[in-house]
């Protein structure tokens, strides 16, 4: 029987597997993970609140999957060869397949500076969010116990490194965070800092969301905790308890006990072993696809998401443009098997949006018009939760009609 087999269970490849299994396709389809679980990566800021649990966020693929025709396997891709059409996976075993799609993530990038990889808190799976919760927790309590004031204002000095979409996120939600769970054990307030550390000397620069920067300022303004910025300024160095940069040709130093690192991805290291031809990957090794999402030099491999380079389209990395990328894969599989047409890939942005604290959100409907605070709030939310492949699809029934008022009615 032909094989497809999926590498990468990230949106692009969770949601090519769903459509493959809902349009009854007739090849066998095999989804491959490192993990046992779904990350609903925008979702990971509720996850580290406390406001959905592992269970809502991070649903096991064997969840996801049951009662379908796919196979998941929880296995490390060590090797791919595109010629012999085979993978190798750290277990000592291999696949043939027939058709593949490489759905691969990318991984935190620290770029060479000292220290970050091993001070430094990412903030890009289920694990991150909670290990960051616990640490936050305890930071928190350490410092309501400590008298020393130096050592105090270290563990309530919480610096955020990378003003992009990430940074921004996280920075909001630690001023309302943070606020309430110092408050539970009466700790002085004034005494936290938030740190937000950017290169650029502009928050969101060259991002989709760049146009929300006022709204992001103001929603800044208004939290429980300030937020101070700190623009145009290259981290060199970070310890367990120091994090230096770079202003103005001036070295500076900031004496802090959380480091979250927000400051950019790198290309998986798998995409890189590839035997593909230089002109058909970009400098970062991210791999150039026809319109159709297949691989020049491979036309039984689809690759999208975080695997691709496409600079003429200028598509942002969220799960909206994954999930439609993914549907696209799996039409053409279908189409593929049939003997038919393969279709470019199509993706319609609905516009962008962007967590700025607990239960305060800011949304931008199709470059039409935006919408911030509790109603931001309330349209990301059943956004996402309406997009969510778990049980909590029951919520979708209530959200419906936000979904159609803000989105479809708005696209006409």
């Amino acid at each position: 029987m032909s094989k497809t087999i999926i590498i990468g269970g990230g949106f692009v490849g969770l949601f090519t597997v769903l459509h493959l299994c809902h349009h009854k396709y007739p090849q066998s389809v095999t989804l491959i993970d490192q993990k046992d679980h779904f990350i609903f990566n925008p979702l990971l800021y509720e996850l580290m609140t406390g406001e959905m649990t592992p269970d809502q966020v991070c649903p096991t693929y064997r969840e996801l999957l049951k009662g379908s025709s796919a196979t998941f396997f929880e296995d490390q891709v060590d090797r791919i060869d595109l010629e012999q059409r085979k993978i190798y996976l750290s277990s000592d075993t291999h696949y043939d397949y027939d058709n593949l799609v490489l759905a691969l993530g990318k991984k935190s990038g620290y770029f060479g500076i000292e220290g970050a990889e091993n001070y430094a808190f990412p903030f890009r799976n289920r694990d991150d969010a909670l290990k960051l919760s616990q640490h936050l927790q305890k930071s928190l309590q350490k410092a309501g116990q400590t008298e020393e004031d130096k050592s105090r204002q270290r563990l309530l000095t919480f610096t955020i490194v990378g003003g992009g979409p990430t940074g921004i996120e996280m920075a909001g939600t630690l001023a309302d965070l943070l606020y309430r769970w110092y408050s539970k054990i009466g700790g002085n307030l004034e005494e936290i800092k938030i740190l937000l550390v950017s290169r650029p000397k502009e928050l969101l620069k060259g991002d989709i969301n760049a146009h929300l920067r006022d709204i992001v300022k103001k929603a800044f303004q208004h939290r429980p905790i300030k937020i101070d910025l700190i623009l145009g300024a290259s981290v060199s160095k970070v310890t367990a308890s120091t994090v230096e940069y770079q202003k103005e040709e001036e070295t500076h130093s900031i004496e802090t006990n959380t480091v979250i690192w927000a400051a950019g991805t790198q290309t998986n290291p798998l995409l890189r072993s590839l035997n593909i031809a230089p002109e058909n990957r970009a400098k970062n090794g991210s791999l150039h696809i026809l319109p159709t999402l297949q691989l020049p030099e491979y036309p039984n491999v689809f690759a999208a998401g975080d695997c691709i380079f496409q600079s003429e389209l200028h598509l942002p990395p969220t799960a909206q443009v994954a999930y439609q990328q993914g549907k696209a894969i799996a039409n053409n599989l279908i189409a593929k098997v049939k003997g038919n047409s393969l279709k470019p890939a199509e993706v319609k942005l609905r516009g962008s949006m962007m967590k700025l604290g607990i239960n305060e959100s800011a949304a931008n409907i199709f470059d039409r018009f935006e919408v911030s605070g509790e109603v931001g709030h309330l349209i990301r939310e059943a956004t996402y939760l309406e997009l969510l492949p778990t049980p909590i699809h029951d919520f979708k029934v209530t959200t419906t009609w936000i979904i159609d008022e803000i989105f479809h009615r708005h696209s006409d």
